[in-house]
């Protein structure tokens, strides 16, 4: 069995989720933490004990170096420490348990290979080793050798027909097995990304996402 899940880059608003908790399949979103080296919108900040309320899972997502594109680029073991030890203390911040999931956001693709293995890995054994668990959000192509490096590492595969912009119609979203994302041993599967889902004019009309499913209906969960 999976979930449904969607993750964007600023929280919605609370009319938003409101309404796409009552009228959708949607069991859990992604909570991006902030600030974090790529990624310096607080918006879901301070929002997990209403999003828990509302019945919600979470999955704590950290954009933390990348080897191009936006954001910071210091990929390095060094700085793997530094970002898992950062992200273990925005947890705590935010009131999640300890032993709760982590997800590091890898967005480049292949290879994986050092200097970014070596990021990988000094991040997970920061973020575990401050008492949380860690997961990785990282292309299929190298999940594989993501999961080989870190063992016990949660893996949060991306696998997507288009990065175009698009409509998603309705309100029943994927709950396809994670395993299908090309690596058999996914926790999570992100199969959409810019999704526009429609919304009543109310809580703004529409709301652009991607989405993904997941083998529990709360990725922090231990």
């Amino acid at each position: 069995m999976a979930f449904a899940g969607f993750d964007s880059f600023a929280c919605p608003q609370p009319a938003a989720l409101a309404w796409l908790k009552a009228n959708t399949n949607l069991a859990w979103c992604g909570y991006y933490l902030a600030p974090a080296p790529s990624h310096g919108d607080t918006s879901w900040m301070g929002q997990r004990a209403t999003l828990v309320a509302a019945g919600w899972g979470i999955a704590p997502t950290y954009l933390g170096q990348q080897l191009g594109g936006p954001g910071s680029h210091v990929v390095t073991a060094a700085q793997g420490a530094i970002d898992g030890a950062n992200a273990a203390q925005l947890m705590a911040g935010e009131g999640f348990a300890a032993g709760s999931y982590v997800y590091l956001d890898l967005e480049d693709g292949p290879p994986f290979v050092a200097p970014r293995a070596d990021y990988v890995a000094a991040w997970v054994g920061a973020v575990t080793g401050a008492g949380f668990a860690a997961g990785v959000y990282c292309s299929h192509v190298f999940a594989g050798a993501v999961a080989s490096a870190c063992p016990g590492a949660r893996i949060w595969a991306y696998k997507v027909g288009t990065t175009a912009t698009h409509p998603y119609p309705g309100t029943d979203f994927p709950v396809s097995a994670p395993a299908g994302s090309g690596y058999p041993h996914a926790y999570m599967w992100q199969l959409e990304q810019n999704c526009v889902i429609g919304l009543p004019p109310a809580p703004g009309g529409k709301l652009q996402v991607d989405l993904s499913s997941a083998l529990g209906p709360d990725p922090s969960a231990p």
